[in-house]
């Protein structure tokens, strides 16, 4: 689960991690009031969407009065914003945040994340801040400073000391940079977060080191040790279909395919979609219904996959060890009376009672396609789709 911006500031804040001032805003009105409460002569006004590159598409302004602040904030609220990271589509922006400006004397970039080579947690860093880390991999890799955290003991001063001066900062403000880094540890473990970024960390012209950009990501399978954080979730930000499946339990990420997939098992699902690919097809989603496929849960499921209007056939995928092909098979029958699906569905059951199951498919009436092997599932999914997708073209034609 990605938070906002201000989130991220404000959950790091409360680890010893010093940002800028700064207040949210939801109307162009309260913006220019929050510039006004905080004082000053410059603030940066920033589209609050779950992306990056918003500088770059208009998102981030800087702004000298507060009838500048209301202008450009007229100008964001209720648009799109595009950046490479959002695809054409685009994020709706419904508030931003406006944030004192700051003399910047010097940008770093400090990243924490999950490594699964070494399976530790990965502290990366580098002098070039204010870039993307794969624009400063490929243009400045040399600057870039990795270390590694021993989980047993944690993050270390000496490990934060060793940043510090890998980085070039100054004596003076080394402590500071290592209450900074042992506060975002803090707060990537605490919480279980999976990413936490600052882009850029500004040493200020008063000499001060502040979070000017913040961006966390936390482990969906974890909210439910951390409501604070569950709390912040903004569906807004998110695909409709991917918002959908988690408020009903289900593991799903929307793809630019034509061919639905339903398939219990997130190894089984890579492998479905891998074999659609080589059989000429595009897969529409990843979708893991997990272990327990009653027949309501795959109603769900084929609710979802069908919700995407590019879906053009469905294939399920179902090996059953803990389940068993036969309530498995009364689901997909029970789904398809129940949910209307006008695109042919390619059945493939393995495991457990699968010819009860394949029994129940065959007397159930429904036009299934039936399947006995994962190719064959995937090459009937790929034909059934050429040939309704034929069938069309000819129907336009005449």
């Amino acid at each position: 689960m990605d938070i906002h911006e201000y989130q991220a500031k404000e959950v790091l804040s409360n680890f010893g991690v010093a940002i800028p001032q700064g207040a949210l805003a939801y109307s162009p009105e309260q913006a220019a009031y929050r510039a006004r409460e905080m004082g000053g002569e410059r603030w940066v006004v920033k589209a609050q969407v779950h992306a990056g590159g918003r500088g770059k598409a208009g998102g981030v302004k800087v702004c000298e009065s507060d009838v500048e602040i209301q202008e450009c904030t007229e100008e964001m609220f209720g648009k799109k914003l595009v950046t490479h990271q959002t695809g054409p589509e685009g994020k709706g922006i419904y508030r931003v945040y406006v944030e004192a400006a700051v003399p910047i004397d010097r940008e770093i970039y400090l990243g924490f994340v999950l490594d699964r080579s070494s399976q530790r947690i990965m502290i990366v860093a580098s002098g070039e801040g204010g870039m993307e880390i794969e624009d400063i991999s490929a243009t400045r890799p040399e600057t870039i400073v990795r270390a590694t955290v021993e989980p047993a003991v944690g993050l270390q001063e000496f490990q934060c000391r060793e940043i510090a001066f890998k980085l070039g900062i100054e004596a003076g403000l080394v402590q500071h940079l290592v209450r900074t880094l042992q506060g975002c540890y803090r707060a990537f473990t605490e919480l279980d977060a999976t990413m936490v970024e600052i882009n850029p960390l500004v040493i200020t012209g008063d000499n001060r080191i502040l979070a000017l950009d913040a961006k966390m990501t936390f482990d969906d399978n974890a909210l439910f040790r951390h409501p604070q954080i569950s709390e912040l979730r903004d569906k807004s930000q998110e695909d409709p279909r991917e918002a959908r499946a988690a408020d009903r339990g289900l593991s799903y990420v929307g793809l630019d395919g034509n061919i639905g997939c339903i398939v219990n098992g997130a190894g089984l699902a890579m492998a479905t979609m891998d074999t659609i690919k080589l059989a000429g097809g595009e897969p529409a989603n990843f979708l893991d219904i997990g272990g327990g496929a009653t027949p309501e849960r795959v109603a769900k499921a084929f609710r979802l996959v069908m919700s995407d209007k590019n879906v053009q056939a469905v294939l399920v995928n179902i090996f059953a060890g803990i389940n068993r092909c036969d309530w498995v098979a009364e689901g997909v029958v029970q789904a398809l009376r129940e949910v209307q699906v006008d695109v042919p569905v390619i059945v493939r059951l393995a495991g457990t009672n699968v010819s009860e199951g394949q029994k129940i498919l065959a007397q159930s009436g429904l036009p299934l396609i039936r399947a006995t092997t994962l190719n064959e599932a995937a090459e009937r999914a790929v034909g059934a789709w050429q040939s309704d997708l034929n069938q069309s073209t000819k129907v336009r034609a005449s």
